[in-house]
């Protein structure tokens, strides 16, 4: 999966907003996912997770205008991706 969010803010502000929304989703988290990576180098997250016994892994990329997500899902979610996308751009827009 493949996606580009826009933002407004600077790439600083950005990284800053991701990493607080990160920490704050932890609790609603709590025994429905659990994170086996969540590595920032610079303005890039590297995660890894597991949620329903699904895993998936990827890299958030914080860029001056935009945050770009690669994705890799099982092939179980890839027919679900249009509406995993959607999904995304809502939570991203509610929590930004």
């Amino acid at each position: 999966m493949h996606l580009k969010i826009p933002h407004k803010f600077t790439q600083e502000e950005a990284v800053t907003k991701v990493k607080a929304s990160l920490e704050a989703a932890r609790p609603q988290m709590a025994g429905q996912v659990e994170m086996e990576q969540e590595e920032w180098a610079g303005n890039t997250l590297t995660f890894a997770f597991t949620a329903q016994k699904m895993h998936i892994t990827g890299t958030l990329l914080v860029e001056e205008k935009e945050f770009v997500i690669d994705a890799k899902l099982p092939l179980m979610l890839r027919m679900f991706e249009g509406k995993i996308e959607r999904t995304i751009m809502e939570q991203v827009k509610t929590l930004l």
